[in-house]
């Protein structure tokens, strides 16, 4: 399905999807029918806009997309937005990668907001879709691709400003994340206990954490579809970081980033 390209004189318009939902137990509407439960308190959200200021400063028009998961819009929101940003949030359920839960998995697990999400993201495929997934945004990525999540993974959690690294990560030669920041090396940010683990079908690791951990990972075969563990966007006062998100923005304009790895 080919997707819409924006106007050449126009900033591409981006939906931030975000998990970052919080319950609101208080009734918000009246019953009536073919409302159910689950509808008459919807959640609230609880997004930072940090995602949107970074995207706003790259140069695109940001739109929050809330993984509510009350009617199958999926389709629609797709053919309006000119890329994705999948941003950071709780843990995904288990249930999505036919596994048990672990018993340090996180709170505020939401199988409908998850199946929601993980539409967007198969819709996303499908059209070819500019994406940048961050942190949590990975996971579902991997997941949406038929790959599986360490549920645990300790020492990943930084104590200090989140603007500030924590580690340094590897970064995969001939990746679209080495031509975009143009290193071999990266120092990044971590607010994670869950990594992917199984990857999934068409998407390729492209760095890793000084033990291992999977920390980014990309579709070659796509126009623009990266992954990072990272928080890039509290890192973008930092070329290398900056890039992640104008090349994102770039891609939606009809760029193609990734040419240049063979240029």
């Amino acid at each position: 399905m080919p997707r819409r390209r924006p106007r050449t004189s126009a900033p591409p318009l981006i939906g931030v999807v975000t998990h970052e939902l919080r319950a609101d137990d208080a009734p918000a509407w009246a019953p009536r029918p073919g409302r159910r439960e689950r509808d008459l308190a919807p959640a609230r959200l609880s997004l930072r806009l940090s995602y949107t200021q970074a995207l706003q400063e790259a140069g695109a028009i940001a739109v929050v997309l809330p993984a509510h998961g009350y009617v199958d819009d999926t389709a629609a929101l797709l053919d309006r937005v000119d890329g994705l940003l999948v941003s950071g949030g709780p843990d995904l359920d288990p249930a999505l990668y036919g596994q048990e839960p672990h018993p340090l998995l996180g709170p505020d697990v939401a199988l409908v907001a998850d199946e929601y999400e993980q539409a967007l993201l198969r819709g996303a495929a499908e059209r070819d879709l500019p994406l940048l997934g961050i942190c949590r945004g990975l996971q579902a990525l991997n997941v949406s691709r038929g790959g599986t999540l360490h549920q645990h993974v300790p020492g990943h959690l930084q104590t200090h400003d989140a603007f500030e690294p924590a580690h340094e990560v590897e970064v995969e030669r001939g990746s679209l994340l080495h031509w975009l920041a143009d290193s071999d090396g990266l120092a990044v940010n971590s607010f994670h206990h869950q990594a992917a683990d199984r990857i999934g079908a068409g998407l390729e690791v492209c760095a890793t954490a000084p033990d291992g951990t999977v920390e980014a990972l990309w579709d070659p075969a796509a126009s623009f579809c990266l992954g990072v563990q990272w928080h890039a966007e509290l890192l973008t006062h930092r070329a290398e970081q900056a890039t992640l998100l104008s090349g994102l923005v770039h891609a939606a304009c009809g760029m193609a980033p990734q040419l240049a790895l063979v240029a």
